[in-house]
């Protein structure tokens, strides 16, 4: 009985769907954080951003100075006024920014200095800490945190990778953060589908494997989120086949320790990012070949739509906003239980 609004929520989005809403840009979007129903911020290629106050119904469209040539794929507001960018790129075209006055004016807080360096994700559990994981550099990911709202940043040192592991940089949710110190981060690759889970806000690490796709360079887990401490969901597939639905989805209900399938099929393709909408126990994952719901804790999906999207985020009254490819942007409202 505990299940039926979330089921009946579930058969709502399967007629509802995203409703699309005017960005103002044809960047490819990967980043978006909402802040509340009227406060959404995003972010994408050509040092584009973007912000909506009224629900997304405006939106403004802009391009941080002398940041044309990167592409944001992480963006991260703390509140209405501060918010961190994040680029990825090879070397010094992974960077990150901060803006304390809603975006008028943008600083340069750290650009990567190894050539070899490339930037996944940016994530923070308040205002002062918060933490980078990048590609692999000398034979470990790179994991960056700050303890001083971004002033500085402190290198930490996970277990060794695999031969050609690496986290994907297609969502901003390859890393998730939960509570005041726990994180963690996903990889794919050939051979490689791992998520390391640190307690410590990256001082220590562990790690583990999972039963998603690892076939090949674009294949993997894209991105990760937790309803708790212990029950988790790692996301998506080979994004070169975003049609195939095989090894796309792997649960876990101990914290991360240890990953399994569902039993019955997972979500209908490639998925680049999952979330946990707390306030109607539903989980929502979305990609470039769909988006798909799920009331009964990951075991059981059904699609609702059928829109490319690269990235989304949720605010806790259950009002979303999803983005995409060509500057997409789309909302879903949650009904009333």
């Amino acid at each position: 009985m505990k299940l039926l609004p979330a089921l009946c929520f579930t058969a709502t989005l399967l007629a509802q769907s995203w409703a699309p809403q005017a960005g103002n840009t044809r960047a490819s979007l990967r980043g978006v954080s909402a802040l509340d129903a009227r406060t959404v911020f995003a972010s994408g290629s050509g040092g584009t951003w973007l912000a909506t106050t009224d629900g997304g119904v405006t939106w403004k469209a802009a391009t941080v100075a002398g940041a044309e040539a990167l592409d944001f794929r992480g963006i991260r507001a703390v509140d209405a006024r501060t918010v961190y960018l994040m680029s990825a790129g090879a070397g010094d075209k992974s960077r990150i920014y901060k803006t304390t006055d809603a975006g008028e004016h943008w600083t340069l807080l750290y650009t990567n200095p190894d050539p070899r360096g490339f930037f996944d994700a940016i994530a923070f559990w308040d205002a002062q800490h918060g933490m980078v994981v990048g590609d692999q550099i000398q034979g470990r990911a790179e994991i960056l945190t700050t303890d001083d709202g971004g002033a500085t940043w402190q290198h930490r040192s996970p277990p060794p990778a695999l031969p050609n592991e690496g986290s994907f940089a297609a969502s901003n949710t390859c890393l998730t953060l939960l509570g005041r110190r726990d994180a963690w981060f996903a990889t794919g690759g050939p051979g490689a589908a791992r998520v390391f889970h640190s307690k410590d806000r990256g001082r220590t690490w562990t790690a583990a494997t999972t039963p998603m796709r690892n076939d090949g360079p674009s294949a993997g887990i894209f991105s990760l989120a937790f309803a708790d401490a212990r029950h988790g969901i790692a996301v998506g597939g080979d994004y070169s086949k975003d049609k195939e639905d095989r090894q796309n989805i792997a649960l876990t209900s101990d914290g991360g320790r240890t990953w399994s399938a569902p039993a019955n099929p997972g979500p209908k393709g490639f998925r680049s990012a999952v979330a946990w909408l707390p306030g109607r126990k539903l989980w929502v994952v979305t990609g470039t070949s769909g988006s798909d719901a799920s009331a009964d804790g990951g075991k059981t999906w059904m699609l609702f739509d059928s829109g490319a999207y690269n990235a989304m985020s949720f605010v806790a009254g259950g009002d979303g906003w999803a983005v995409g490819p060509q500057g997409r942007i789309a909302r879903i409202v949650p009904p009333a239980n």
